[in-house]
């Protein structure tokens, strides 16, 4: 082999060389590329939650089941009657995820933990089993001789409701609510993240504790405003 014949090989290796090298390049750019469009984002996957969260409107977190026993007394005609009636019933406590907004969720990247503010539980109307109900009353002649009855029935019920409905504001209950009520938030956010194979702490908490978390609140974003930047700064790139 001539020398001439050697250089030309030796450049030919050479420009070989390079070319293999900007493929490599190209190659590891458009999978970096490639890579980074299709991993998951924690903050859409948490807007498409809340999304659904929203949809579903009121939750039921937690239910129990009370006791009411009232009595109300009439008089007329100078005769009284009375009538207890001891009514049980079961109180649900709800949580209105339509009230959960785009700023109530937000993202802290520096610990990738999703902080929810929860809406306030709420306690719907008791539902009275109508065919648990007893009574007891005392004044049959005034009930004989009048619609008596009918209105210390409808008396009772009404306060039989009001007493359930104030039962169900008994502390434990509604801290037993509550962690119900953290639970569900945290199952519906954490789920979809994980099986996206993103790993994030969801930190639930209720508006009566924001100032327990004001510096990790203030410091962190509302997702939908992160997800707005990344989609500017997408179009501008573009």
């Amino acid at each position: 082999m001539t020398v001439e014949m050697s250089r030309r090989l030796w450049i030919a290796v050479a420009v070989a060389g390079v070319i293999f090298i900007i493929l490599g390049a190209l190659a590891w750019l458009l999978f970096a590329r490639v890579e980074t469009s299709i991993a998951p984002d924690p903050m859409s996957i948490a807007d498409a939650s809340l999304t659904h969260m929203q949809e579903q409107n009121r939750l039921t977190v937690f239910s129990a089941s009370y006791n009411a026993t009232v009595t109300t007394t009439l008089s007329r005609l100078g005769l009284s009657a009375r009538k207890t009636l001891i009514m049980p019933g079961t109180v649900r406590y709800e949580l209105d995820l339509a009230k959960l907004g785009a700023d109530d969720v937000r993202w802290d990247a520096r610990d990738n933990t999703l902080y929810v503010e929860i809406p306030a539980i709420e306690i719907a109307r008791p539902e009275a089993h109508i065919d648990r109900i007893q009574t007891y009353d005392d004044g049959g002649i005034l009930m004989a001789l009048t619609d008596a009855e009918n209105v210390l029935d409808q008396a009772n019920r009404k306060k039989g409701v009001a007493e359930l409905a104030e039962q169900a504001k008994n502390p434990v209950q509604l801290r037993l609510a509550r962690e119900a009520a953290r639970r569900a938030v945290r199952h519906n956010f954490a789920v979809p993240l994980q099986a996206a194979g993103v790993e994030a702490k969801i930190d639930a908490f209720f508006p009566y504790e924001r100032s327990r978390y004001k510096e990790r609140w203030d410091y962190s974003r509302p997702i939908r405003e992160v997800l707005a930047e990344q989609k500017q700064k997408r179009e501008a790139g573009e």
